[in-house]
């Protein structure tokens, strides 16, 4: 069982809460999805996520905006500092619900620090590196983009702390670029419709001369994630906080969408690991929506009637969309039971 403490907190009302509307999964029966192990009394720490605090209470995340709503005066639940106490209770229709108990040391002062010291829905450092790159981009903004030439001593290949060469830069453009790499379309699994193209990260570049467009431009590489090669892109950084404003929610309605690719290139996905869904917003998907994941069924030969069959769907996981694009989704694989992989297919809860 966890170590002991309560509380919720947060700076708005529920009534201004930066969430998608939607209609989130419900139950008659939330004690019938509590853990048995459930604490009391939860004291919330440095290192706690949302979703590690929502596991604490419950068999599925997407229950935890009930579990809170249950009590219509608690604060924002994406807003929750350590050191506050969470306390398991009942709400008047005799169901749990959690709520805040102010202890001595908290102070106003301290329910009023920066959104970025509350605690993440989710890990920031597993994701920290993706988030670093722009990974969906059309193809005309690749064809547009600033990119190597070459690089000093005319190495083929270069790292941190090289001199590169550059054509395309803008002498009023940004100083500093992501360098990225063209790693080929996200395709629809079904359809092979193309939803965008992959913009592989490869570090970071700092200009230090940029005499003109169509002039030979000189930069850096201040920071490198795999080694720059002639022809790499230069985009802009897109800084991005995706970490908080959104908490475990079942998706709007029944969705249905594959795993289309995984971020590092890894063949057996498991925990922590990011992936990119074939369905987007346009479909009803948002940030802090948990999909179930399945292992798609294999084909084996049937011997007695001969000819292939396929089995059954095989539960694997569960994952967390955490950056939603109109066409494709990127999220984190919360949990894993067995090795995930590209074509798996993830699916919202049914009540």
């Amino acid at each position: 069982m966890p170590a002991t403490s309560t509380g919720a907190s947060g700076t708005e009302p529920l009534a201004k809460r930066a969430v998608v509307h939607r209609a989130p999964l419900h139950t008659d029966d939330l004690a019938s999805h509590m853990r048995q192990d459930a604490p009391l009394r939860y004291v919330v720490k440095r290192g706690d996520t949302l979703w590690t605090i929502a596991g604490y209470y419950l068999d599925d995340p997407w229950y935890w905006p009930q579990l809170w709503d249950a009590n219509p005066g608690i604060a924002n639940p994406h807003l929750i500092y350590p050191g506050e106490v969470l306390v398991l209770t009942r709400a008047m229709n005799g169901q749990p619900a959690l709520s805040g108990e102010r202890t001595v040391h908290l102070s106003p002062r301290i329910r009023e620090q920066p959104l970025t010291n509350a605690i993440p829905v989710i890990p920031y450092q597993a994701i920290r590196d993706f988030l670093d790159s722009p990974q969906l981009v059309r193809q005309q903004q690749l064809d547009a983009a600033p990119y190597v030439v070459s690089f000093d001593d005319q190495h083929l290949v270069a790292g941190k702390g090289a001199l590169v060469y550059l054509r395309g830069v803008s002498p009023d453009g940004p100083r500093q670029y992501q360098l990225v790499r063209h790693d080929g379309p996200y395709r629809d699994a079904t359809s092979g419709r193309i939803l965008g193209q992959q913009a592989l990260p490869v570090g970071q570049v700092t200009i230090t001369d940029a005499p003109g467009v169509d002039a030979v431009s000189s930069g850096v590489i201040e920071s490198s994630s795999r080694e720059a090669l002639i022809g790499d892109r230069l985009l802009p950084i897109e800084k991005k906080d995706l970490v908080h404003a959104f908490y475990p929610q079942a998706p709007a309605r029944q969705i249905a969408t594959h795993i289309i690719s995984v971020y590092g290139g890894v063949t057996a996905i498991g925990q922590y690991d990011v992936v990119t869904l074939d369905r987007g917003t346009h479909d009803g998907l948002a940030r802090g929506d948990v999909l179930n994941v399945f292992a798609a069924g294999r084909h084996v030969a049937d011997p007695v009637a001969g000819g292939s069959v396929t089995l059954p769907q095989v539960y694997a996981g569960q994952l967390m969309v955490f950056k939603a694009e109109p066409r494709v989704c990127f999220a984190l694989v919360m949990s894993a039971r067995r090795a995930i992989h590209v074509k798996d297919i993830a699916r919202s809860p049914r009540n």
